[in-house]
């Protein structure tokens, strides 16, 4: 996977946590993903379509879902549930957004975002993309940003 798909999805992540949630997330370890488990319970993925293809997921801790969720809605929340899982979309979709408009040369499209919970559940990426994972935390709890892109060859236009 090429590098400079990466920065856009790191910067749109600090500022969309910096902006919506009062959050300053600081970077851990980056890797390249070898399995199909993310580290966390809740996970928002949002597909990638155009000259480059592939995902990006966000693997939120239940915790920290649940205190971004309280932060969104201005309520207490204190369970995993419909309001939870519709916050990490929420937040998995602006970061995709925002990381999107960074990569406007790769013309890419992004899907509407699903929601997987629980422990050892397994997201999948195209065959293809060896996915890099970043690690980041803030004050509510872990999170771990996973981005697996590649190049769509583009035909030669016929003379």
């Amino acid at each position: 996977m090429r590098a400079e798909y990466i920065n856009p999805f790191i910067e749109s992540l600090v500022t969309t946590f910096r902006t919506m949630l009062a959050q300053e997330v600081t970077r851990g370890e980056m890797w390249v993903k070898r399995d199909e488990t993310p580290l966390h319970e809740l996970s928002g993925v949002i597909g990638l379509s155009g000259k480059a293809v592939g995902s990006v997921v966000l693997s939120l801790s239940a915790e920290l879902a649940m205190k971004a969720a309280s932060h969104m809605l201005m309520d207490q929340i204190t369970e995993v549930n419909d309001d939870v899982t519709d916050a990490v979309g929420e937040l998995a979709n602006m970061v995709a957004g925002a990381a999107k408009a960074q990569l406007a040369e790769y013309d890419m499209s992004v899907s509407l975002p699903n929601v997987i919970t629980g422990t050892n559940h397994h997201i999948r990426f195209p065959s293809e993309v060896d996915p890099i994972c970043i690690a980041f935390n803030c004050e509510w709890g872990p999170m771990v940003l996973e981005v697996g892109l590649a190049s769509v060859a583009v035909p030669a236009e016929a003379s």
